[in-house]
Parts: structure tokens; C-alpha cells; sequence
């Protein structure tokens, strides 16, 4: 035991060992054509593959047509959606138009009742001093005639001792028009005269 424990001996026992180990496990090389082939195998494969982001699937396919047509969609209704609010702003700003004019109108009217109340008021005045200076005779059969609003104001203007007389002279006429006085008169006490200014009724 004491040879063991030389080293000398006891590394040519492990070189020994070594070697014997490394012929029994070493393998033999595959043929040179073989290695060829499967190398041509390998790059044909290396070719043919497709990298990470390009691959594709049938279910990746129906989604990114899915996306798309929700793309699609949404610009649709998008662009429908700015259509019809160009829509209602131009129907805005026709109807601030119109509402323009039709407060241009209203104002215009309302000008044009005060002018005329105005001018009745005046016209009215007149004939109530033409009617007044007029023989009662001679007025009562054309005041028969008139509407019974227009005579009603026109006796409303007169002073009383001016239609008295007038009216007296009318319901000389017939029993018909005597009916007719007697309405007025009850008329004339509910009668409110126009204000002096047209503009204030």
C-alpha cells in the first residue's frame, strides 16, 4: 500500500484510468455527409422561419378583421356624427335668422298699430266735430248707417249736449232704431275712452 501512496504511481493510476474512461465513453463522429445534410436541414428550417411578429393565426386574423371593422365603424359614425352637427348648426343659425326677422316684423306691426291708432283717434276726433256741426236731422240718418263700435266711439267724443240731440234725432227714426239708442247709451257707460297718447293703450 505504500506504492499508493506514492505519487508518482498514484498519478499514473489516474492518467491510466482517464484514458481508459475517455475511450470507453467517446463517441465516433457521424459520417461528413450526414453533418452536411442535417446542416442543410437546419439553415432550410432557419429560412423558413417566421419571426415572432410576423406570425400568424386564424384566431389573430378574425381579431385584427374584428378591430378593423370597428375601425370602420367608428369612423362611419364619426363622420356621420360631424355631418349632422353641421346640420344643426346651420338649422341654428337659420332660425336666429328668422327669429331676427320675425321680432323685426312684430316690432314693425306693432309701429304700424300705434300709427293707426293714432290716426283713428285724430280721424275719429274729426268726424265727431263734422257730426257735431252738422244738423241733427241731417247727421242722425248717416249715423244710422255706421257700425255700431264706430258710432259708439264717435258719441264717445262728443260732448253731451252735442249728442244728446243726435241721438234724440235717431231714435225719432223708427222703433227699430230707438232699440238701437237705448243699446248704445248702455254701451257708453261701460265705454273707456282711448288715452291721449297711443303709445301708453
Amino acid at each position: 500500500m505504500k506504492i499508493l501512496q506514492n505519487p508518482i504511481v498514484a498519478s499514473v493510476i489516474g492518467l491510466t484510468l482517464y484514458v481508459l474512461v475517455t475511450v470507453l465513453v467517446w463517441k465516433t463522429p457521424a459520417p461528413v455527409v450526414e453533418g452536411e445534410l442535417a446542416q442543410n436541414v437546419i439553415v432550410a428550417k432557419a429560412k423558413a422561419a417566421v419571426p415572432s411578429w410576423e406570425f400568424q393565426s386564424q384566431e389573430a386574423e378574425m381579431l385584427v378583421n374584428e378591430l378593423k371593422a370597428e375601425k370602420a365603424a367608428l369612423a362611419q359614425r364619426e363622420k356621420e356624427l360631424n355631418e349632422l352637427a353641421e346640420r344643426l348648426k346651420a338649422e341654428r343659425l337659420e332660425i336666429n335668422v328668422v327669429t331676427q326677422a320675425v321680432h323685426q316684423l312684430q316690432a314693425q306691426v306693432e309701429a304700424n298699430i300705434v300709427r293707426i291708432k293714432a290716426e283713428e283717434a285724430a280721424n275719429l276726433k274729426k268726424l265727431s266735430r263734422t257730426y257735431a256741426a252738422m244738423s241733427p236731422e241731417g247727421a242722425a240718418p248717416i249715423m244710422r248707417e255706421l257700425e255700431e263700435t264706430t258710432l259708439l266711439k264717435i258719441l264717445a267724443l262728443m260732448k253731451e249736449t252735442e249728442s244728446a240731440p243726435l241721438l234724440e234725432e235717431m231714435a225719432r227714426l223708427s222703433a227699430d232704431e230707438a232699440k238701437r239708442v237705448a243699446q248704445l247709451t248702455d254701451r257708453l257707460r261701460f265705454y273707456i275712452p282711448q288715452p291721449k297718447d297711443p303709445k301708453k293703450s
